[in-house]
């Protein structure tokens, strides 16, 4: 079946030039558009999308409170790709704390479009670069997230996939630098979002910045 995507941007243009790239792919659709986060809901209730390509800013419901809603309102909820102008924007980060599973420059080549839609639609991947990390490292004192961390106590074998997720690497990153076996990765992974009471991978690493746990460099 193919990625079926919601695009949701105030600009017709952007949604225009989105839909022609995810289009022009074989294993992507787009499903549907809206022009403000005000008609997520109901539309993802509606069309049951894989992935939501949302703009951080628009002017009824931003993107951030489209986040939460969605989060809040469906059962089984689809994977969110926040497409911004600015990577280190602090909007973004917002996005990404209230439950988004990554971003998207809006710059960006068509090629790295498509990578992205397919990376979140698979959820085994993190699209958390270096800007975002430099946002989430600057909260690092955050004792709540510290002590959160600290109740998880995680083995030291889930703290090194932790590291590793942090780092953006696949399941199949890890298998290949822990020399483990992919099923045995997924199964850490579980255990570290269960852990930290984490919806998804870009949850759990929000976390291990916050709290210190994992610093950038």
């Amino acid at each position: 079946m193919p990625i079926s995507v919601l695009l949701v941007d105030d600009e017709q243009l952007v949604r225009a030039g989105l839909r022609a790239i995810l289009e022009s792919q074989p294993d992507i659709r787009v499903t549907g558009e809206a022009a403000d986060g005000a008609s997520v809901v109901p539309l993802v209730r509606q069309l049951r999308p894989d992935v939501v390509a949302m703009d951080v800013r628009m002017p009824l419901l931003d993107g951030i409170e489209a986040t939460r809603a969605v989060l809040r309102a469906v059962p089984d909820p689809p994977r969110i790709l926040v497409v911004t102008t600015f990577e280190n924007d602090e909007y973004v980060y917002e996005a990404l704390r209230a439950g988004a599973d990554g971003f998207l420059l809006k710059r960006a080549r068509p090629a790295e479009i498509v990578h992205a839609v397919r990376l979140v639609a698979e959820g085994e991947s993190l699209l958390f670069p270096a800007a975002v990390r430099s946002l989430a490292a600057a909260r690092g004192g955050n004792a709540r997230a510290r002590e959160a961390m600290e109740r998880a106590a995680l083995t030291e074998r889930e703290a090194e996939v932790l590291r590793l997720m942090a780092r953006g690497l696949s399941n199949a990153e890890i298998s290949g630098h822990l020399l483990i076996g992919t099923e045995t990765v997924k199964t850490h992974v579980s255990a570290v979002l269960a852990k930290l009471g984490a919806r998804d991978r870009t949850q759990a690493v929000i976390a291990a910045y916050e709290s210190g746990f994992v610093v950038p460099g």
